[in-house]
């Protein structure tokens, strides 16, 4: 069996939705509890809610990436290419 190398069909975008859901959901559920506890612990606390916001979109943003068959830098720099060509702008030096 060829392999294309977009998508694959191995799920693996799957996995990184359902760490981004899970994470997001971890993120509001303790965002909504509020400063409960210690409040000399409120800087860590909030600093621990940030963290699951920004790893939540971080894992939502490689999952899309991963989904649209995004898979390494060149294909980034390609899709770059591409709307840069798709807009009538001068293509960037290569040095």
């Amino acid at each position: 069996m060829e392999e294309t190398g977009h998508g694959g069909g191995d799920g693996i975008q799957w996995w990184w939705a359902l760490a981004s859901a899970a994470q997001l959901g971890w993120g509001v559920l303790s965002y909504r509890t509020g400063g409960t506890g210690d409040c000399r612990l409120m800087p860590v606390k909030a600093f621990g809610v940030a963290s699951l916001f920004v790893g939540a979109a971080a894992s939502a943003g490689f999952g899309l990436l991963h989904a649209s068959g995004i898979h390494k830098v060149d294909d980034l720099k390609e899709v770059g290419a591409n709307i840069r060509t798709g807009l009538g702008v001068r293509p960037r030096g290569t040095g």
